[in-house]
């Protein structure tokens, strides 16, 4: 059978499942004023933007042993922000995915109505990754991209690079220094739910486990450009060193400014 739209393909796969329901048809309608660029040219990307309740007290635990329990959840919140401000820029449409699920207004309170938002669903890292991407391909879209919320300087270009090579492979991975990783993408036609299965998230063993299972089931990988999120308080020196000459980062270098946290936030 063949579709004049995404649209159309979207909505027949799902109403043959019985599984249109008014939010997802809520989220359809969304993504399709995105997605359609005249006719059949279209754009079929997404992103997921995976965040945690500030107020949920599990954010940041070791950079908040160091720097204590209020100021890691103020720091969240500014990358949070910051990483947003870059986000309403792009020219893709995204996805807030929230945790935990009963958070979600108080979220949508936090960061703005003119968002979309899902809950993250699973008992583990893996589970809600597996979730939110595979409701992002439901929805319709064919190329999606996930990263995390600690990561406020990473750069766009980065994001458009990691959407033009899966044209080209079927996964893509944003290593972080830490072992793990900050980025990771699929298109429909390749993803590899065994990659979100059996991890020890957490560790620094998340990369390299991964792409064993990738490589076993003969997925194709590309390794973007290695980049550091923010866990430790050295992290946080490194992200503060790194940025204070620029104008990454307005909420998370002021607040570091205004606190005068580091020793080096002194300066202006």
């Amino acid at each position: 059978m063949l579709y004049t739209s995404i649209k159309e393909e979207a909505f027949f796969h799902l109403s043959s499942k019985g599984i249109i329901s008014s939010r997802t048809h809520l989220l359809m309608e969304f993504a399709f004023t995105h997605i359609e660029r005249g006719g059949n040219k279209l754009d079929d990307r997404c992103l997921l933007f995976f965040v945690k309740d500030p107020a949920h007290g599990a954010v940041k635990t070791r950079l908040a042993s160091a720097v204590g329990k209020t100021i890691a959840q103020d720091l969240y919140v500014n990358f949070i922000h910051d990483m947003l401000s870059q986000l309403e820029k792009a020219d893709y449409p995204f996805f807030i995915c929230v945790h935990p699920e009963d958070a979600l207004e108080r979220l949508r309170t936090l960061l703005g109505e003119k968002h979309q938002y899902l809950p993250q669903r699973g008992d583990d890292l893996g589970q809600k990754m597996e979730y939110c991407i595979n409701n992002a391909f439901s929805i319709g879209f064919r190329r999606v991209l996930l990263i995390g919320s600690d990561i406020p300087d990473l750069p766009e270009e980065i994001i458009g690079n990691a959407f033009r090579f899966l044209n080209t492979f079927d996964c893509v991975i944003g290593p972080s220094l830490d072992g793990g990783y900050y980025l990771i993408g699929f298109r429909r036609d390749s993803l590899l739910p065994e990659a979100f299965r059996g991890i020890q998230w957490g560790t620094d063993i998340v990369l390299k486990k991964t792409t064993d299972i990738l490589r076993i089931h003969h997925v194709s990988v590309h390794l973007l450009q290695t980049w550091r999120d923010i866990d430790t308080l050295e992290d946080l020196k490194h992200f503060f060193e790194t940025n204070k000459d620029t104008s990454a980062c307005p909420r998370t270098m002021t607040y570091l400014h205004t606190t005068k946290l580091l020793p080096s936030g002194h300066s202006t």
